[in-house]
Parts: C-alpha cells; structure tokens; sequence
C-alpha cells in the first residue's frame, strides 16, 4: 500500500468573514491521499516497512517534538562516551539516473549513525536538557543516556543499531524497492507503473513535484476494515471508546465498523455525494467521527474534518474553501462540566457561508442526547437531518469505490505561532506507527488526540487498534488517564505535552492510585516535550522525543525506535527510515559533526506532502526556496556529538537579543528544568537597548508560592544553562497559559500581554479557558 499527500488543520485564529468571497483564501490544506492513510490502519498487519527516502511524496507526521518513554527503559548512572560518527552524508541519485535507486555516497551514507554498531557501554546520569541556541555551539559537550531494558530490546521490531543500519541504508539506496515491498502488502485493484515514484525538491530545477505508486488503484478504508476482516480479524475490538463522564464507554469490532461505515456511505451516495467531493466533518470525539472518515474515504470523497472547538467565523472558512456537499456535525457535546452547543456554532457558519455565495443544502445531525435532547436543539428543516432517521435504514453493504494513489483522501489545515493556516501533511502512518510505538498485535493502544489534527488522522483513525480518544481525559480528575489505562489494560499510551505538564502540577498522588501495569509504551507529540519528571511521565519510564510536523507532510522524520539504541531525554535522536536530514546555516550550507542551524530534508518519501491546496507557489516559497534543493521544516535544529538530532523550535519563533538568535523553546526547556516550574511560555517584547529582551510567562508547581527569590532563582537557571544573554527580562507569574482546545499556546495574546497592548487581544472566546487571561493581565504588575 503506499501513502500520499495529507494536510493537517489548524487552529487557531479566527478568519474574518469579510474574507469568505476570496476565490481561494490563503488557508494552507494539504490533501492526504488514499494510498498514505492506507498504511497507517491499525488493524492491519502492515509489513515491517523499509522506508522512505528521498523520492516520497504524501502525508507524513510531523508534529514539532514528541516524546516517547518506554516502561522498561533504565537509566544507567555511569559516564556516557561519543560513538558516532560525523562524515558528510552523500548524494542523491545524479541526473539520468533511475529514481528506483539513488546513488549515495558509500560509507559516507550514515554520517549521524555510522557508529553506531560500536555503542557506549555505559551512560551517564539524567541531566536537565541543554538547550542550544540557533547558530552557535552546544551548551554542553556531554549529553546522557537512557538505555532500554535487554529484555525489552530483545523483543522489540527493531532491536539494534545494527538492523536500523541495515534498513535505513536500503530505505535511502533503493527507496523503489524499500517502499514497494511494504506497498505490496496491502491491496491494490491494479498495480502501479514501472516508475515507483518521481519528484523534483529543487525549484530552480522547475516545479517542486513528489509522485508516489502514481497509476496504482487501491482504496484506504477496503484496506482498513474489509481487508482486516478477511485476515480473520472481524470479532476484534477495532475501537474503544469512553465519554465524558466515567462510565459512558462503548466499542465497535472490526464487523461492526464496517456495517456502520457502510450505511453512512450508502447515505452520502444518496443524497448526491461522489468521487471527489468533499464533505465537512465537525463532530466531538464520538465513534461516529472516524466512521464518517472511513465512510468518506470508502466512496471516494474528500473528508475536511474540523476540530470542533473552532469558532463559526473559522468554520465558515472551512466550508467556503472547500465546499462540502454536506456537514456532519451533532447537536452538542459536554466538555469538562461545560455543554458546547455544537448545532448552533454550525447554524451561524452555514448562515454566513450563504451571504457570502457558497450555501450547504444538506446538515447531517447526530444526536447526543447526553448533552442536548432532539427537542432543545435548533432546527432549520429543509437543511437539517437527523443521523439517526436517515443513516440506520441503508444497507449494511456499500460498493468500495477505487481510487488513484494520487487521489485526495481528506484536507486539513496546519497552524504555527502566526495562527494562519500554512499547510502541509505527514502520513506514512503505518510504518512510523509499527516500529515507533513497537507496536505488537497484542498490545491495547490508547491516544488522546482529536481527529482535528493530523495525530487523529494517523493515530486515531487510520493507524491504531485501539480508539479510545476522550475529550477531556483529566476530567473529573487529574486521576482519569491512569483510570482508563488500568480499565483496558492499555500498553501503548499516546498523549500530549500539555496533558503531562497538567498532570505535572498536581503531582503523583493520582498516578500511584492506580497500578498502570500494562503500560509498556508512552507517547507524546504535538509540541515540544522538555524532560519532564512526575505525573507519570517520569525518568523511571525513560523519555524519548520525536520530531514531526504536520505542514511538513512528514509522519516522524526524526524519531527513536524504542529497542534499537539509547535515548537522550529531549532529543529526537536519529532519522526515521526514508528520510535524510541535513542541518543547514543561513546560506544554506550543510555543517558537518557537531553543530547548530536548520533542519532540513534532501529527499522525497511517501508522506511527503504534495503542496497547499489552491496556493502550490506558496507551497514552494515557503517549504523550497529557503534553502533551494532541500525541504525546508521550518525548525532550529542541533546535532551533538554523538549525531543525536535536537529540535530547538520554530525558526520563527526566534527571539534576536542583542544579536543573539536565541530559540523560545530554548528559554522555556531550562525553566522547566527547575523543580518548581511546571510549564513556561517565552516570548520576545521590544527593548530599547538590546532591541528585543525575553518576556517569560511561568507556571509553578501545585501551590508553590509566587516569591522574589523564586524569580530570581529562575532566572539563574537561565542563566547557568544557557548563557547570561538568554536570562528573561521579566518573570510573569502566570496561573495558567492561554491555549486553544488542542493545546497549543496562543503566544499571540502573551506578546499583546507583554508588550501592553490589551486593546489588541482579539477573539478569545475559542480559548479552552478564556478566564485566564483575565488572570493574566491581573497579574501583570505582580
């Protein structure tokens, strides 16, 4: 089976409606097309992938940093010793030459791991992370191991550095036959041509172009459902599901799942929808949300699913954009102890999509009656259907309709630090989510993510077993994550950095509650993980941090395989198969060894993202032109001695002190480091002498008290961790931080806090808490 294109929604601002008539807004959706979601389908058994190389195209993760600790990884507490080598990477293929088989360079092919054969037999004991600036050297000349358990890695798909070796050298010299092996695995209704994939990275070469198994029918949810069921695999539980409120619990079998998938795709070719349309999902985490996927994705239409904590103003967007035969909403869902009226967000979007020429003829309804009775909803009756009167009555079979694996599977939209949708998308799911998590057939795997967002997608619907998605896992306490895990006996746990810095502030008296003996992996992503220690999430499990972005039309690019080498908490540590990373400095130069700069990729594989939807020129000024005949990821990037791959954030989320390019993310890692610092927002504000100094929001600890000597104390860490240059100007005490419902910070309202402008803060109403602004600005002079 192979992957393609994918794009990943976004978030946050608002778009103003006054924009709805532009023929094609500047939002960035990217397609993800049939044959990338297809690898990623948990129930599958896909073949142990080779990987991806320069020649990929389609949708892969990306999420900036994610973090995976192993149960049974074991902290060694003796001197770690350098062990990789640091010999340039070699070429791509040279032109005329076969796209099937690049020419790389010999032994200059692995320079960030050739060593790795020859690994250190002994590690030295958990630091706090160095953080590194953008553009000069590493803070620190060392940096610790965290070994994994030999019984863990004697069972693990990848168990040593030396069968990584092996794969990656083969995903980077034949990437035609790496890919094509596992591709083979899944089925095809024909399959594709002699060229196995086609691309050009370099736009001064003419237009950027990734092709991957161009020619080949297939379709992702045959692959998905039917296919797992011929295999045998009907009765297993294909999707777990818990509510709300402890005790609202469901789950669907393979068999079930398709039955479902089935009648709603019947239903959508009825009222009208077919290849190639699109259809706008803005649905709760309910089980219906990955069924209207896969029913979409089984017709051949293009699924737009939304996070449901959008505004009307963002939604509307979306559909314009877009627009959908239909919208598959519900008609409210309970958030926490808050009721969120979907319907209505919905009828206000509908209503101003229409003013502005683009109306919806058809609104699918599901019923939640836990949160809202049919009788209290809006209505508008020749627009609205209830789910549960119409889909029910279709027929338990629906004809798969076949597609090209070029063809769109859904769109979605990225977010950065701007809050305007950028594009982009990753999704060679099945093979990142196979070796990445160590994923055994046996294992219960749990992830907290939105469908929302590009980890939904991947990590939810299309590449997991187990979909036991909750809304709001720390509620009715911080105990409720463990409550699950211990419930269904989870083994793979996949969350987000904001959910274990929460769980952070309240300590481990509800982790130890509970036994969490079934955990043999955990996860995060979605933005930078520092080293964290508490909420469950402790040195004792071992961390691992991976990169991915969703614009990036990468999965994991760079990410550790749990049993294959030693981790350093915070690194990313090396390439995923496939992928070949370079770091770069401003002119675009590729360093050698040790060093600092920015991250970026020569080569193509089959998540790569294909270019923004309506906009491919700004797909290339943005992702090509930085840096011409690499894709540029957008991220600060260093390499320690050793190879190990450190994501220092967004470039442009780069703080310019006095001529020191110094990294946010980079502050924010050495407060965390301190005890009492549970999570910390850095941000850049106008300063007369050093033209920009370092505004610092930080939240403490449980009930630690807000002090002078604790500021001072914060400060010093700094300070002694990264230089006196990077220590904050101002310590902003902070109850809380400003973030959307998926997590992610909104720095644009802390630079308007910062900097004074209160008049500017904009529309915070689709912030997950908007009280803590307030909180904020109460604090401001405190």
């Amino acid at each position: 089976m192979e992957q393609k294109d994918g794009d990943e929604n976004t978030d946050k601002e608002q778009v103003q409606l006054s924009d709805l008539n532009s023929p094609c807004p500047t939002m960035a959706r990217f397609y993800l097309c049939q044959s990338q979601l297809m690898i990623c389908l948990p129930s599958l058994a896909a073949p142990a992938p080779t990987n991806t190389t320069h020649k990929r195209s389609y949708a892969a993760f990306s999420p900036p940093l994610s973090s995976i600790s192993l149960r049974n990884f074991r902290p060694l507490h003796r001197r770690a010793v350098s062990y990789l080598g640091t010999r340039k990477m070699g070429t791509t293929a040279e032109a005329g030459s076969s796209p099937s088989r690049r020419n790389i360079g010999g032994s200059d092919l692995l320079h960030h791991v050739e060593s790795m054969a020859q690994l250190p037999s002994f590690a030295g004991k958990i630091s706090h992370l160095n953080a590194v600036v953008l553009g000069e050297a590493l803070a620190s000349e060392e940096n610790d191991l965290v070994y994994p358990s030999p019984e863990f890695s004697a069972q693990a798909l990848v168990s040593s550095s030396q069968q990584y070796l092996e794969m990656y050298k083969r995903s980077l010299e034949d990437p035609a036959g790496f890919w094509s092996d596992i591709a083979s695995k899944f089925y095809w209704k024909k399959k594709w041509g002699a060229e196995v994939f086609s691309e050009n990275l370099d736009v001064r070469e003419g237009n950027v172009k990734i092709e991957w198994f161009k020619g080949g029918i297939t379709n992702i949810c045959y692959n998905a459902l039917d296919r797992n069921i011929e295999l045998g695999n009907g009765e297993k539980v294909a999707i777990y599901w818990e509510g709300n409120e402890p005790g609202q619990h469901g789950e669907l079998t393979y068999t079930q799942l398709l039955k479902k998938v089935c009648q709603l795709g019947n239903y959508l070719k009825h009222v009208g929808v077919k290849k190639g349309d699109a259809v706008v999902i803005y649905l709760p985490m309910l089980m219906e949300l990955p069924i209207a996927m896969l029913a979409c994705a089984r017709i051949g239409a293009v699924h737009s699913v939304v996070f449901a904590g959008f505004s009307a103003e963002s939604l509307a967007q979306r559909i314009v954009d877009c627009k959908p035969k239909v919208v598959i909403t519900c008609n409210a869902v309970h958030r926490g102890s808050k009721i969120i009226h979907l319907k209505d967000i919905v009828d206000n979007a509908l209503a101003a999509c229409s003013k502005n020429g683009c109306p919806v003829d058809l609104c699918l309804t599901y019923e939640n009656q836990s949160a809202l009775s049919r009788e209290a909803t809006k209505w508008l009756c020749v627009r609205d259907v209830w789910w549960q009167d119409v889909v029910s009555s279709f027929p338990l079979e629906c004809e798969v309709e076949w597609v090209d694996a070029e063809d769109p599977l859904f769109l979605l939209y990225t977010s950065g630090s701007t809050g305007k949708p950028k594009g982009g998308y990753m999704i060679y799911s099945a093979t990142t989510f196979k070796y990445a998590f160590d994923y055994k057939p046996s294992d219960v795997y749990w992830c907290t993510a939105d469908c929302g967002w590009i980890t939904g997608h991947s990590y939810v619907t299309y590449g997991p077993l187990l979909n036991g998605a909750t809304v709001a896992p720390n509620y009715p306490d911080a105990g409720r994550s463990w409550a699950i895990v211990d419930k269904y006996k989870v083994t793979i746990f996949y969350t987000a950095p904001t959910l274990v810095r929460a769980l952070m502030r309240e300590g481990n008296e509800y982790v130890t509650r509970y036994s969490r003996k079934s955990l043999r992996v955990l996860g995060s992503v979605g933005n930078p993980l520092i080293q964290v220690h508490g909420g469950g999430f402790s040195m004792s499990l071992g961390m691992v941090n991976a990169q991915y972005q969703t614009h990036g039309g990468k999965l994991r690019q760079i990410t550790p395989l749990p049993g294959a080498w030693p981790q350093k908490p915070g690194s990313a540590t090396f390439p995923f198969f496939g992928v070949q990373p370079v770091v770069v400095d401003e002119k675009g130069a590729e360093i050698d060894g040790e060093c600092s700069g920015y991250l970026c990729i020569k080569n193509s594989w089959p998540g790569a993202f294909r270019s923004l939807h309506c906009d491919h020129e700004r797909y290339e000024t943005t992702y090509f032109k930085p840096f011409p005949g690499y894709y540029f990821s957008g991220d600060g990037c260093s390499r320690d001695k050793d190879g190990y791959y450190w994501l220092t954030g967004r470039v442009d989320d780069v703080i310019n002190v006095s001529g020191h390019r110094i990294g946010t993310a980079e502050v924010e890692s050495a407060l965390v480091s301190h005890p009492q610092c549970a999570e910390a927002a850095v941000v850049g504000v106008e300063h007369e002498v050093k033209g920009q100094g370092i505004y610092a929001f930080v939240t403490l600890v449980g009930s630690v008290p807000y002090s002078e000597e604790l500021r001072k104390n914060l400060i010093l860490t700094v300070r002694n961790q990264i230089g006196a240059f990077a220590a904050p100007d101002r310590i902003h005490w902070a109850p809380g931080l400003p973030k959307t419902r998926s997590g992610k910070i909104m720095r644009r309202i802390l630079r308007m806090i910062a900097s004074g402008q209160l008049d500017d803060l904009g529309d915070i109403s689709t912030l997950a808490d908007p009280g803590v602004v307030e909180q904020l600005i109460a604090l401001a002079d405190h």
